[in-house]
């Protein structure tokens, strides 16, 4: 059942997260129907990376609290891999599967990466 599910590729490493229900996860879905997408990640307060996703998708903002392996849309404009936990308005996309705190941290590691986001 993957309709629901992207691949995110970081390094040498395959990652596969679910999709949330909402708009803002159904368009991210549809750009991807073009091809995959990459994301030049930075980190940002020792708790995410974030990096812009050269387009703009509808929001579904609400105040949540976005916990370590949670897929997150800012601002309509930048894709954000929570590493650490956080609470703010944002609108989630989804969330990364069977994957430790840990092991998310270490697959992102320092300073800047790219992710490659795929549909299946």
């Amino acid at each position: 059942m993957s309709e629901n599910k992207i691949n995110i590729y970081i390094g040498n490493r395959t990652l596969t997260a679910t999709l949330a229900a909402n708009s803002s996860a159904e368009a991210l879905k549809s750009l991807l129907k073009n091809g995959p997408l990459t994301i030049d990640m930075d980190d940002y307060a020792h708790m995410e990376k974030v990096g812009p996703i050269g387009h703009r998708l509808p929001t579904n903002d609400e105040y949540i609290s976005a916990q370590p392996c949670d897929l997150i849309l800012y601002q309509g404009d930048s894709f954000v891999i929570y590493y650490k936990p956080n609470s703010w308005n944002f609108t989630r996309l989804g969330r990364i599967d069977n994957i430790t705190q840990k092991d998310l941290k270490d697959i992102l590691g320092r300073g800047s990466v790219s992710a490659v986001l795929e549909l299946p």
